[in-house]
């Protein structure tokens, strides 16, 4: 008879480091269907998280959680983002304090230039992303400024999403799919961003079905099934235990 492994002592591992954004025992509803069942980890500043399962495991619902979208419902738990409680507030409060949601479907607003996606998120006066500073970031975002925004490649326009971000002075970027639909050279250019704007400091959570990019790209992973947590650790480790790998990314 085979015995299912339990990988569950490496859950909502605690660290030494104190935590930038903590998400602790949150508990979240579509409805009354139960879909975030008591969650809880850290982030540090300047990590990248892996947040990683199984189709319907509840990644996605955790992330819109977090960002206080409002659908799911958080019932229960806390959330705090360098020490401030993010819980008690709608999702254009929390985006205030430092949260960047970039959804899997981009959310280009038609009718607007790339610039103007740009100037309508960006704070004024920027503090550090400039309209300068995005373009040397996104050299590309730069030569099609004048040009629509949802007339842009798939990969172009996820560029524009996650510079849109950036635009607001955001602490945390949260990633939902950013590699859904993209050929495999555009991934690459995203993920040097992605490296490049952690090497200045910024947090990032990452959701991606591709668990073999986003734990080569993570610091660390958190797995999910079924709504709870059944691994925090390493993104090495992930990699390291096929068991693991086989039995909640099926890879």
């Amino acid at each position: 008879m085979n015995v299912k492994p339990d990988f569950s002592k490496n859950a909502n591992m605690a660290t030494t480091a104190p935590a930038f954004l903590s998400v602790w025992d949150i508990h979240a509803y579509y409805g009354e269907s139960y879909i975030v069942q008591g969650v809880s980890f850290n982030v540090h500043e300047g990590e990248i998280l892996a947040l990683l399962g199984r189709n319907g495991a509840g990644k996605t619902s955790t992330l819109r959680t977090i960002a206080r979208l409002g659908n799911p419902e958080l019932r229960h738990g806390e959330i705090w983002l360098d020490h401030q409680p993010l819980h008690n507030m709608k999702s254009h409060e929390a985006a205030t304090v430092g949260l960047g949601l970039v959804p899997e479907d981009r959310r280009i607003i038609a009718g607007l230039t790339v610039e103007e996606n740009l100037q309508l998120a960006q704070i004024a006066p920027p503090i550090g992303w400039s309209l300068e500073r995005i373009y040397e970031l996104f050299p590309r975002l730069g030569e099609r400024r004048k040009q629509e925004g949802v007339t842009l490649s798939g990969g172009e326009q996820q560029m524009l999403a996650i510079a849109r971000a950036l635009a607001r002075d955001i602490k945390v970027l949260l990633l939902d799919e950013p590699y859904e639909g993209l050929a495999p050279v555009i991934v690459d250019e995203i993920e040097k961003t992605l490296i490049h704007i952690k090497e200045q400091g910024m947090t990032t959570i990452l959701v991606e079905q591709n668990a073999v990019r986003a734990l080569e790209l993570a610091d660390r992973s958190v797995i999910l099934d079924t709504g709870g947590i059944v691994f925090d650790g390493s993104a090495a480790e992930v990699l390291g235990n096929k068991e693991l790998r086989a039995e909640y990314l099926a890879i």
